[in-house]
């Protein structure tokens, strides 16, 4: 599928002039003016109101990242040859084309890691993005910038970052059941003068008139946000400005816990093969950006012993979302999934009382919700794999795209988080 992808006002005869088969995306149009698919408008809106004055370049990138989550939603998977991959094509216009024209095989080999799918990119004309740069911008005092979802590891990160000096800009991606809690997370670490809470807004509908539900391309909108921050954050000695991805390794690396879980079927959100194409991509365009996964050889469990600020943490834990089905089960924690038992756990793993309310309290027992087993059954024949066949057969590939230099320290942290989640499923008597 082939998308034109233009900003709002940005050569309107290309909506004339659509090569067969292809859809006009519209990125930063006013709702009510948009037609079709768009995305970013609230965007627009909310940067506008802190008053920041982010790079061109770094608008650039959360365009090509806002075209990738719009082609993501709204084109299904099921009409691929094989139910799954499927052949993206994107014809961008950037306010900096030159910029990136020569790394555009980094962005598509970043974009294939994190989906799977065959992406083709490329940009054919210049547009600026329809943002009035402020009379009078917002100054500030961040040295780093850090993604605050509402989320378990992002509040540790965030905790630790505040307890070791530091003054990081934090960055939300606002959904309902999660935006209440982002704010009071920053308010409490005493920072909310320093974050934004944005969401890209996307209007995107497959041919069909449904859209994808694996979306894959999520987190590029997520560090996106985070990279249009760290462009108004002026480094003192000139370095990069340190952008923190707070997520525990074994989420991270995310290994198939089944044969029938490689590749894409297990997201890659914080993995460092992707995070390492994307360093290479900020570096090469010029983004003065480090991405930093500070807990990328610590287990959930570990990170919350750990943790700096053991009061706070203990005060706010319960609130956080881990939930991979958190919408589905109308904002709450089903308990059953990957990250509920990952989560379910890491509290074991610290030895203190969890109060999240699951849906699914007792683990162990089958009912006639198949599907919110699945997740159980998928961790206890892993256990028993790594059991009867060794850590190493399991593991299988997880360790081919870690970099070397880290691997032996990647292997051990997989194998504490076999043994927090056997610890869990022992706990809830999972046969």
């Amino acid at each position: 599928m082939k998308y034109i992808v233009r900003p709002s006002g940005a050569d309107p005869a290309a909506r004339g002039h659509m090569p067969d088969g292809a859809r006009f995306v519209e990125l930063y149009a006013r709702p009510g003016n948009a037609h079709g698919l768009t995305a970013g408008a609230s965007i627009l809106q909310e940067v506008r109101r802190a008053h920041l004055e982010p790079s061109l370049r770094a608008w650039d990138f959360l365009s090509i990242a806002l075209a990738a989550v719009v082609a993501d939603a709204a084109t299904l998977r099921r009409n691929s040859p094989d139910g799954w991959t499927r052949e993206i094509s994107l014809d961008l216009a950037l306010a900096e084309p030159e910029a990136w024209k020569p790394y555009l095989s980094v962005l598509t080999s970043a974009l294939r890691f994190l989906t799977t799918d065959i992406w083709d990119i490329e940009i054919t004309t210049t547009a600026t993005v329809p943002f009035k740069t402020p009379t009078a911008p917002a100054t500030h005092n961040a040295d780093c910038v850090a993604l605050l979802s509402g989320g378990l590891d992002s509040l540790i990160g965030g905790i630790d970052l505040v307890q070791a000096g530091r003054k990081p800009f934090f960055v939300s991606h606002t959904v309902r059941g999660d935006a209440a809690k982002q704010e009071d997370f920053a308010t409490r670490l005493g920072v909310n003068e320093m974050s934004i809470r944005l969401n890209h807004s996307t209007k995107a509908r497959s041919l069909a008139g449904s859209d994808e539900t694996s979306q894959r391309v999520r987190s590029l909108i997520f560090i996106a946000y985070a990279v249009l921050a760290a462009s108004t954050i002026i480094s003192p000695n000139g370095g990069p400005v340190d952008l923190y991805i707070n997520e525990n390794g074994f989420i991270s690396i995310n290994p198939p816990l089944t044969p029938m879980r490689v590749g894409s079927l297990s997201t890659r959100t914080a993995h460092p093969r992707f995070l390492g194409l994307l360093q290479q991509l900020l570096d090469a365009t010029g983004l003065n950006v480090r991405l930093i996964n500070p807990y990328r050889l610590r287990t959930k469990g570990q990170m919350l012993a750990e943790c700096k600020n053991q009061k706070l943490l203990a005060e706010l834990a319960d609130r956080s979302t881990s939930c991979g089905r958190f919408q589905r089960y109308n904002y709450r924690h089903c308990g059953r999934c990957l990250p509920c038992q990952v989560r379910r756990a890491a509290f074991l793993a610290w030895n203190r009382p969890d109060g999240t309310e699951y849906v699914f309290s007792d683990l162990g027992r089958k009912d006639n919700d198949h599907s919110a087993f699945d997740d159980v059954r998928a961790v206890a024949i892993a256990r028993l794999t790594v059991e009867e066949d060794g850590f190493a057969y399991w593991a299988g590939g997880s360790l081919s795209w870690v970099p070397l230099s880290e691997r032996d320290a990647v292997r051990v942290m997989l194998k504490h988080g076999i043994l927090e989640l056997g610890e869990l499923h022992d706990h809830y008597q999972v046969t």
